[in-house]
């Protein structure tokens, strides 16, 4: 667990799974061979046999007396093509609780898209039924990606995860099609980042003149910021990714503000700086 301080607002990382892949798995272009051209990534983000260092985590916001989770992870019970993803047995329940977040205190949950690693804990297991795992609290699901998803969905790479993890929370009545500039205060609102799904978002933070964003899959490792035409194999619309991925970069270089990756090892979050014509993260 890491947290941070973002002003009056408190950030705290909660790690369901953390182990390293090959760069393949995620990043075809991320061989060991062209990681080994971007030295700043050791030690912290790539190990010595050059596979990726990446964290399947969620993330509390806690402003203004409200409890804001970000992206859910991949959770329990649930089948799914990746075995190491499949009918898992965790314990990221308990481990939120013991952080001080008990499900029940959630008053929101923002899915930045709806990838499997991203809406897992959306839904539990219970009598054989998926019920909403955060029963107080109000989903928030970006209306493009949603509209997008009800035309084409993915369950030859990721399962069946609309039907076990995010059509429960519609029928639940728990879920609010928001759009790209959807604010839940003055210190927690949303940015449009598409790209790696159509309707993909990032999560800003502001408080007391002090700035965050958490990337969810704009950006998937640090690698890219120096490889920006790096693309994931699950970029719904890779020259539109790597177009959003420029612009991020551009936007937040030599800024004061906190870039918080949604799988990034740790340390997790650090700030854009130009690095000649690309770019690095300074932590």
């Amino acid at each position: 667990m890491a947290d941070w301080q973002i002003g009056e607002v408190k950030i705290t990382k909660i790690i369901e799974d953390d182990s390293p892949v090959p760069g393949k798995f995620v990043l075809p272009d991320a061989t060991a061979e062209k990681l080994a051209e971007i030295p700043w990534l050791a030690p912290n983000f790539v190990t010595e046999k050059g596979w990726l260092k990446m964290s399947i985590h969620a993330l509390i916001i806690e402003s203004k007396g409200k409890k804001i989770l970000v992206d859910t992870c991949l959770g329990n019970d649930k089948e799914r093509p990746n075995k190491a993803w499949a009918m898992r047995n965790g314990p990221f329940l308990e481990d939120l609780a013991a952080a001080g977040h008990p499900r029940e205190s959630i008053d929101y949950v923002i899915c930045t898209h709806l990838h499997v690693d991203h809406v897992g804990w959306n839904t539990m297991l219970v009598n054989n039924e998926w019920i909403p795992t955060f029963p107080n609290a109000r989903y928030l699901f970006g209306r493009v990606e949603w509209e997008a998803w009800q035309q084409e969905g993915d369950s030859e790479h990721f399962g069946p995860v609309l039907a076990d993890s995010v059509q429960p929370i519609v029928d639940a009545g728990l879920a609010d099609l928001v759009e790209w500039d959807h604010r839940i205060n003055d210190e927690v609102f949303l940015e449009p980042t598409p790209g790696h799904t159509a309707g993909h978002i990032s999560v800003r933070i502001s408080s007391q003149n002090t700035d965050a964003v958490i990337t969810g899959d704009m950006t998937h490792h640090p690698c890219q910021l120096a490889r920006p035409e790096w693309s994931c194999f699950a970029d719904s619309d890779p020259a539109m990714a790597i177009e959003t991925r420029w612009d991020f970069y551009n936007r937040y270089a030599n800024k004061p503000v906190l870039v918080i990756g949604t799988h990034f090892s740790e340390p997790t979050a650090g700030h854009i700086v130009k690095d000649g014509e690309v770019f690095k993260l300074d932590c």
